[in-house]
C-alpha cells in the first residue's frame, strides 16, 4: 500500500535531503500522503497509499509510546481480531489502520507477533530505548524489501531506484544473477538482485539490527508448516471464503484481475455467490480470437452478474508506445510478455479502484504447471505405485496433447552433471566470454530440478520459482497506485492444499483435480 524509506548511519547524522529524494523516487507507490522521521543517525520515510482510515490518523512514521517507531507496507488482514484481542489485554487505539496493531502487537508479543499476522508485509520497527531495530518480510514474499550495506550506512527501500538514488556504492551488472536470468529464466530466486551490492530481504526472513550489526534469521518455513497441518477435503472452501473475506476489507474501492482462467473466476464467483458482494469492478486483457490464450468467451460468461467489466487490448503496438514505462517499472528483467499483459491491466483499473484481487497462486499449490507431472511420476515409481504409474503415463497425453510430462519425468532422472551439461548446451545464444566470466548457478538448477514427488516440487517452485510473480504484481499495480492481494496466498490456504495428497493434485491427467472438482 505503500513505500518505506530507511537509512541507518553507524556514526553521522542522516542527510534529511537522501530521505526526501528516496521518498521522491517511489511517490508513485504512495501519492496520498507523506512524512519523514529523523532522529541523529536513523531516518525513516514514507508515501502512502492509503487504504484503510484514509485521515490523517493513519500517516506513517507512527508511534508509540515515544519509544517504538514503524513504517510499514502492506496490509495485515486479521487485524480487526487482533486489535480486539489487544483491547482486551489493555491496548487502546487511535485510528483504524493496521499499522497501529502492529505496533501494540511488538509491544506486547515481542518479535513473535508476526507469527499471528494473516497478511502481507514489510516493515521496519525502531526500538529508541535500546536503539534496535526489527525489520521483517511475509511468509511468502508478496511485499518487497531491498538493502544495501556500506562501511558506515545501511539503507532499506520498497524499491530499487530510491537506493540508486542515494547510495554510495558501486552498482553495477550482477554477472552471477544475469548469467542465472540467461540460462535458467530465473528472477528473484537468491538475495541478490540483478545490481551488485543490492540485496533482498528473503521472504518469510527478518533483520534484526543492534550497534549496526545485522542478524538475519528465518522465521517461517513451508515446509514444517505445511507437515504440521490437519487436513481435511471439506476444508477447502470455508478456508477459501475466509481468505476473500478478509482481503475485502478496505476503505477504496476493490476490483479483480479477471483473465477467464479457473484461478481468478473462482475468486470472482465465491464473491458473488457465497459472499455476496457484488460492489466490485473487474479488469481483463483480451486478444485477437486467433491468439490462442485469448480467454475472452469465459470472462464474458459473468456479463449478467458483474457491472463493471472492463477490457483492456495489449498487442505489439502498444508494447513498442510503452516500453519505456514498462522497463522503468519493472526496473529488473522479466522473463515473459505475460507481465507487460498484467501491466496494462494495472494501467486500465486504476481510475476505478485502489485494491485489486489478483488469482496468482493455485498452480504452484495444486500442480497446475505441466512440468510438475515429472515429479509426481517419480513420486509414484519410487512409491511402486506402477498402476498408477502407467494410468497417469497415459491419461496425460490424452488430457493435455503435449510431452511435457514425460520430457520433465526424464530430466529429473538424470545425474546433476547431465542436467547442467544439457541446460549449458540449450543455452549457445549466451556470448562465450560472458560464459567464461560467469558460471552456471549449478546449486539452484539442481534445487530446482531434484524433487522426487509432487509436494516436493511445489515447495521448490514456492522457494526458487514463485516469488517473480508477485514481485512483478506489486512493480505493476504500484506504478498505477494500486494495492494487489492474494487471496490463495493466505498461508492457511496454502498449507492445507500443500498438505493434501499427490492424487488430490493430480489424477486421471488432470493438474488441479481436487480444486477443479
Amino acid at each position: 500500500m505503500c513505500g518505506i524509506s530507511v537509512i541507518i548511519n553507524k556514526k553521522e547524522k542522516v542527510d534529511k535531503s537522501k530521505i526526501l529524494n528516496m521518498m521522491d523516487v517511489m511517490e508513485h507507490r504512495g501519492p496520498d500522503d507523506k512524512d519523514f522521521w529523523i532522529d541523529k543517525n536513523v531516518g525513516f520515510g514514507f508515501v502512502r497509499l492509503s487504504i484503510l482510515d484514509l485521515s490523517t490518523n493513519g500517516r506513517q512514521p507512527m508511534f508509540l509510546n515515544d519509544r517504538y517507531i514503524i513504517v510499514f507496507n502492506g496490509e495485515i488482514y486479521n487485524y480487526i481480531e487482533l486489535k480486539k484481542d489487544l483491547i482486551s489485554k489493555g491496548y487502546s487505539f487511535n485510528s483504524g489502520t493496521d499499522t497501529e496493531v502492529i505496533l501494540a502487537a511488538y509491544d506486547h508479543w515481542g518479535k513473535d507477533c508476526i507469527e499471528r499476522f494473516n497478511g502481507m508485509w514489510a516493515f521496519s520497527i525502531y526500538d529508541k530505548l535500546d536503539n534496535s531495530f526489527f525489520i521483517s518480510r511475509d511468509r511468502f514474499g508478496i511485499k518487497p524489501l531491498y538493502y544495501s550495506l556500506s562501511d558506515d550506512t545501511l539503507i532499506f527501500s520498497s524499491d530499487i531506484p530510491s537506493i540508486l538514488a542515494v547510495s554510495s556504492n558501486s552498482h553495477s551488472i550482477n554477472d552471477s544473477i544475469m548469467y542465472d536470468y540467461l540460462a535458467l529464466n530465473r528472477t528473484n530466486h537468491s538475495h541478490e538482485t540483478f545490481f551488485k551490492n543490492i540485496f533482498r530481504l528473503l521472504p518469510g526472513h527478518n533483520a534484526i539490527i543492534s550497534n549496526f550489526n545485522i542478524e538475519i534469521e528465518k522465521w517461517y518455513d513451508l515446509e514444517s508448516s505445511v507437515q504440521n497441518t490437519v487436513h481435511n477435503q471439506n476444508d477447502i472452501i470455508p478456508i477459501f471464503k475466509t481468505a476473500i473475506n478478509e482481503q475485502l476489507r478496505s476503505d477504496v474501492p476493490i476490483g479483480l484481475c479477471l483473465s477467464g482462467g479457473l484461478d481468478s473466476s473462482s475468486i470472482a464467483s465465491m464473491m458473488l455467490e457465497e459472499i455476496k458482494f457484488d460492489d466490485f469492478h473487474t479488469f481483463s486483457a483480451v486478444y485477437d480470437n486467433s491468439f490462442e490464450k485469448n480467454e475472452e468467451k469465459y470472462i464474458n460468461l459473468y456479463k449478467n452478474n458483474i457491472k463493471n467489466m472492463h477490457f483492456v487490448h495489449p498487442n505489439v503496438e502498444s508494447l513498442i508506445e510503452d516500453l519505456d514505462d514498462f522497463v522503468t517499472a519493472m526496473v529488473e528483467p522479466v522473463t515473459t510478455s505475460s507481465e507487460y499483459a498484467e501491466f496494462k491491466v494495472m494501467q486500465l483499473a486504476q481510475n476505478h479502484c485502489t485494491v485489486l484481487l489478483n488469482g496468482q497462486g493455485v498452480d504452484e499449490i495444486f500442480g497446475g504447471y505441466k512440468y510438475i507431472f515429472g515429479p509426481y511420476l517419480i513420486e509414484l515409481m519410487h512409491q511402486k505405485k506402477y498402476f498408477t504409474f502407467f494410468k497417469e503415463w497415459a491419461k496425460y497425453y490424452q488430457v493435455n496433447k503435449d510431452f511435457q510430462a514425460y520430457k520433465s519425468f526424464l530430466f529429473h532422472l538424470l545425474s546433476n552433471k547431465w542436467k547442467n551439461t544439457l541446460i549449458k548446451q540449450n543455452r549457445k545464444y549466451i556470448n562465450s566470454d560472458f560464459n567464461e566470466r560467469s558460471k552456471l548457478s549449478s546449486e539452484l538448477s539442481n534445487e530446482l530440478y531434484n524433487a522426487n514427488s509432487l509436494l516436493q516440487s511445489s515447495l521448490k517452485h514456492f522457494e526458487h520459482k514463485f516469488e517473480h510473480h508477485l514481485i512483478w504484481a506489486d512493480k505493476s499495480g504500484m506504478w498505477f497506485s494500486l494495492e494487489t492481494r492474494f487471496p490463495y496466498l493466505d498461508h492457511r490456504f496454502v498449507e492445507y492444499s500443500l498438505s493434501l495428497p499427490a492424487d488430490d493434485k493430480i489424477k486421471n491427467g488432470i493438474p488441479k483435480y481436487l480444486f477443479k472438482k
